[in-house]
């Protein structure tokens, strides 16, 4: 897809003072790096004083791999919006979680609706790597959609015992898409539905939280407003913030939800698309 740019800057009045980035899909290329002219602007944007944020559906424990590469440690929007994570102390600053009664209703529509999927969730303890707290809980038999060496597989009423972060829900033979369809509009007022890939996985979090929630928490501690702030996304858990934002920037490789939410189309994770917009007013 060829870049598309809305001829307008945050706040109408100059550069961004907040940059938000997803990770996956965006920020690192198809090999799970930074490469050297995404982290250099970065580094200029904190250099400027301005404030880099990550905001991704990665938990806090899968955030150390960017901050060593970036060579930065920024805050970070985790969970779709419902964990902010303070990286560079490694401490969990607030967490928003579903409650039991509300995991257990959530469970039994997903199993009613979506026939043969799997359950996991993700919990949050004190810290990314917090030992106190088994951090991804699965039922028996539940299919991965990535690696997760850090899985703990036990009883479907263990899963659903504790409050937690994300319910996630994993239907290998299915596209994301088709699930949400077939889910949303029975758990609105449970949770909110989202996904950040299209193999089969959709992640449910509490009513109202979004990446778009996330960032106005740290924005907020900041004395910054949406309209300042720019927001990078490939996938249709990062529209919220995309539309939030005074300017909205899709990758090349995004997802149709994400590029119909955006004011701009930039160039793919894989050929420097956050870098190349960045270095409008940052060098």
């Amino acid at each position: 897809m060829q870049p598309t740019q809305r001829p307008v800057t945050p706040g109408e009045t100059g550069r961004p003072r907040l940059v938000a980035s997803d990770v996956d899909g965006t920020l690192i290329d198809h090999h799970e790096r930074v490469t050297a002219r995404t982290k250099a602007a970065v580094h200029a944007v904190v250099a400027a004083g301005d404030t880099f944020v990550l905001s991704t559906g990665r938990p806090p424990r899968w955030i150390g791999p960017i901050v060593e590469q970036l060579g930065h440690a920024p805050m970070a929007v985790c969970a779709n919006g419902a964990v902010i994570y303070d990286s560079e102390n490694d401490v969990v600053v607030s967490a928003r979680t579903l409650s039991v009664t509300d995991l257990a209703e959530l469970a039994a529509l997903a199993e009613s609706l979506i026939a043969g999927c799997g359950l996991a969730v993700e919990r949050v303890g004190r810290s990314a790597h917090d030992a106190a707290t088994p951090q991804f809980v699965s039922c028996p038999g539940y299919e991965h959609a990535w690696l997760n060496p850090d899985n703990t597989e036990t009883s479907s009423e263990e899963v659903l015992s504790a409050p937690a972060v994300k319910l996630l829900i994993r239907q290998s033979s299915m596209t994301s898409g088709d699930m949400a369809a077939a889910l949303t509009s029975h758990v609105e007022h449970l949770a909110d539905v989202t996904f950040s890939t299209d193999n089969g996985l959709i992640e449910l979090s509490p009513p109202g939280v979004s990446k778009a929630s996330g960032l106005l928490e740290i924005a907020r501690t900041l004395g910054i407003d949406a309209s300042e702030m720019i927001a990078f996304g490939d996938m249709p858990n990062d529209v919220p913030m995309l539309t939030m934002v005074g300017h909205g920037v899709a990758m090349g490789n995004a997802h149709p939800a994400a590029i119909a939410a955006a004011d701009e189309v930039t160039t793919s994770n894989a050929d420097d698309g956050v870098a190349r917009v960045l270095e409008r007013w940052w060098s």
